[in-house]
């Protein structure tokens, strides 16, 4: 009788540790970014809210986050996803443009003029477009995420197109490259996480990027002035969190399930700290003893009309599609 039960004891311990198993994650995703981790960049924190989000759903599931460019260079996190090596990551979307070059419409020079515009282009046709094209390249869109920028001069402020010229500036990806060598400048290819040393060393006089990124990569340090966002802003760049279609195959109902409410939330978050990005931007960088300046309309419209004739006739002659793209972006208002 004894052994009777103590064997349904061990019986009861065996299921108690097999439910315990099966609490544990089932599934462990690699998500990756370039972005610093755990210093407050927003893009970061939206993949480590995720992560603790679909950890507390208890679904079996685990996300594992690398930021920093640990364990995939910037460049490579599109490729890395559809190989298999990373299952998630947060990207600047024009990075995967050698994969599907209509992503260079995400970041066109003047294209989103602000965050209300972002938000309306987010509901565009345009944009419809475009996650058609991330999903037929195995790719699903889980959050979205547009980020305001600035330009940053190492020795000047840079507010008109003659204020580049003979510059080596630094730029996010090849529409504004096409913009600021218009201006007469000269192209200096590195990723964001890059560019405090190509400033440090003279490599780059300039750099455009994300409000987020002038503030986490510290490049207040290697920077006399900055064209902060406003109400007319040239420089937005669409950086959604993304994972992978065959991943997403692998997932049961429950796990989906916990995976786009996390995704929502991170979004919701994203929303309400976009605008904020910008005002802290203009703090940490007055805080440093950098000059702050905003360009006028008059002077974004400068920039528009080199954009008009570098960035955007490229995109349209070289881009399948691409004429229609930017039609149907510059149809919201």
């Amino acid at each position: 009788m004894k052994v009777t039960k103590w064997n349904k004891s061990l019986g009861v311990l065996a299921l108690a540790c097999a439910a315990a198993v099966g609490a544990h994650a089932d599934i462990v995703l690699k998500a990756s970014h370039q972005f610093p981790g755990g210093k407050g960049d927003v893009r970061d924190e939206m993949v480590q809210m995720i992560a603790r989000e679909v950890a507390a759903a208890n679904v079996g599931m685990e996300i594992k986050v690398f930021p920093g460019s640990s364990l995939v260079k910037p460049k490579e996190q599109w490729k890395a996803m559809l190989s298999g090596q990373i299952d998630m990551t947060s990207l600047p979307l024009d990075y995967a443009s050698g994969y599907h070059p209509e992503f260079g419409a995400t970041l066109m020079p003047g294209l989103v003029k602000n965050h209300a515009h972002a938000k309306r282009i987010n509901d565009s046709e345009f944009m419809k477009d475009i996650k058609g094209i991330i999903n037929k390249g195995g790719v699903t869109v889980l959050a979205d995420a547009w980020l305001a920028g600035a330009f940053g001069g190492k020795d000047k402020c840079i507010l008109e197109p003659k204020d580049a010229d003979g510059l080596k500036i630094r730029s996010a990806g090849a529409t504004f490259s096409q913009m600021w060598a218009g201006a007469g400048a000269s192209i200096v290819s590195v990723p964001s996480s890059e560019v405090y040393s190509a400033l440090q060393q003279g490599v780059a006089q300039g750099t455009d990027t994300s409000a987020g990124s002038f503030v986490s990569f510290r490049l207040y340090e290697q920077l006399k002035c900055l064209t902060a966002p406003g109400e007319d802003t040239l420089w937005f760049m669409y950086e959604p969190i993304l994972i992978s279609n065959k991943t997403m195959a692998k997932l049961n109902d429950a796990q989906k399930k916990a995976l786009m409410a996390a995704s929502r939330k991170a979004q919701d978050y994203f929303a309400s700290e976009s605008a904020k990005l910008d005002e802290k931007l203009i703090s940490v960088y007055k805080q440093n003893n950098v000059k702050v300046v905003t360009m006028t309309s008059a002077q974004a419209d400068e920039w528009r009309k080199i954009a008009a004739k570098t960035s955007y006739k490229e995109f349209a002659a070289k881009v399948p599609g691409g004429q229609q793209l930017l039609d149907k972006a510059m149809a919201v208002k």
